[in-house]
């Protein structure tokens, strides 16, 4: 690749974060009414967080065979292509959708889109910067993502505004974003890697350092108490809102995540990754606790504030320090084990969550998220520690 930058960083940087920041647009206006959708054509909670699950977990198998796959041939660019494609044609299907088992299909077929992209993309942004500039790119991909993801939702409430409760324009108009994501990869974005590695190299997962493994385990925890978003919308929405209002709020919590995750993403290449999930994590048991013990409007545009704030500690990081972990010819196997954990843990979190929803009460899905996520603190504190004996220890040796 050139050394060619756009606003100081990377081409490949830029425009796939534009890819992201279209793409977003298009899937957030989408995503932050499909809660109140599903409620309005008759779905219970436990069937809001199953389709999220289900979708989430199928498609995250894809995550991990695009990724080694995209190791195995040398080449990213063409499971962006049909991953994000898949996205654009799908998009104004959900129009069509009159019963919540066609939601699930749609959704399912979404997902495989995002689980071909998803790892071929991330290992495409690492291959193409230097190691300390991990933290600064994924912080930009992340702030690129959330920029869709304030603009999408202000759609979504501006049309809601204008023509109450009409959902099919919001999935019919999410579609033409999706199809720019799709042309900037076509036209703007290079292969990094250059050579496929022969049938006979074959790629082992013993090759993958230990801690690697010992990290998708706190992901593993933290992740069984973080189910679907949907749940904050649908909570939300029972505190008396404007329907029209929720994806409004929505965007507050990505407002606050594009704007902190440049300069997070820079502080991590400074400080170290463990430093700041560990923040990220206890934010996130602060959050989801306070949506359970209340039940206020105006208690939760603060809260999703402070969602933003650990979003923007946690996403890009987590990212960050795969790419620090992982050797650069593991990358995409890395990311795509990386992916399949989160989706894989997302079903059984999902099934948690709103059987919990709608068999307890609607707060006891966010005190066990909250639970989980302190477990999850603590074994990062674990990991943090151990890590940083072992390089005191190989210190006299460098």
């Amino acid at each position: 690749m050139n050394g060619e930058k756009i606003f100081g960083l990377k081409k490949n940087v830029f425009f796939t974060g534009l890819t992201s920041f279209f793409t977003d647009i298009s899937s957030k206006m989408v995503y932050s009414v499909m809660p109140l959708f599903l409620l309005s054509i008759g779905a219970s909670k436990t069937t809001i967080s199953l389709i999220e699950g289900i979708a989430e977990s199928t498609a995250s198998l894809l995550k991990a065979v695009s990724g080694y796959w995209s190791d195995k041939i040398g080449k990213n660019k063409p499971f962006m292509i049909i991953g994000y494609g898949i996205t654009a044609i799908v998009t104004p299907l959900y129009a069509l959708a009159r019963i919540p088992i066609q939601i699930l299909f749609f959704r399912f077929l979404e997902r495989i889109g995002k689980g071909l992209r998803a790892a071929p993309r991330d290992s495409l942004i690492s291959a193409s910067v230097k190691k300390n500039e991990a933290g600064r790119t994924f912080g930009f991909q992340k702030a690129m993502d959330n920029s869709g993801a304030i603009v999408g939702p202000f759609l979504a409430f501006l049309l809601l505004s204008f023509f109450p409760l009409n959902y099919t324009n919001i999935f019919l108009l999410a579609t033409i974003p999706a199809i720019l994501g799709v042309l900037t990869i076509v036209i703007f974005i290079k292969e990094v890697k250059s050579e496929k590695k022969e049938t006979t190299n074959k790629i082992s997962l013993k090759q993958l350092p230990k801690k690697f493994y010992f990290f998708l385990i706190i992901i593993f925890v933290f992740t069984l108490g973080n189910s679907s978003d949907a749940l904050l919308i649908v909570k939300t929405s029972e505190t008396g809102i404007d329907k029209s209002y929720i994806p409004f709020v929505y965007m507050i919590f990505n407002t606050v995540s594009v704007i902190l995750s440049i300069p997070i993403g820079k502080l991590s290449d400074r400080m170290g990754r463990e430093k700041l999930i560990i923040l990220g994590f206890l934010v996130y048991a602060i959050v989801y606790f306070f949506f359970g013990k209340f039940n206020s409007i105006n208690i939760f545009i603060f809260l999703f504030m402070l969602y933003g704030f650990y979003s923007a500690l946690t996403d890009g990081t987590q990212k960050a320090m795969i790419s620090d972990i992982v050797s650069k010819d593991l990358k995409g196997t890395g990311f795509g084990i990386y992916h399949a954990v989160l989706g894989i843990t997302l079903l059984p979190a999902s099934l948690i969550a709103g059987l919990l929803y709608d068999k307890v009460n609607s707060n006891a899905p966010f005190y066990f998220g909250s639970i989980m996520a302190l477990i999850a603190t603590v074994l990062m504190i674990i990991y943090a520690i151990i890590d940083k004996k072992k390089e005191k220890l190989t210190l006299p040796n460098k």
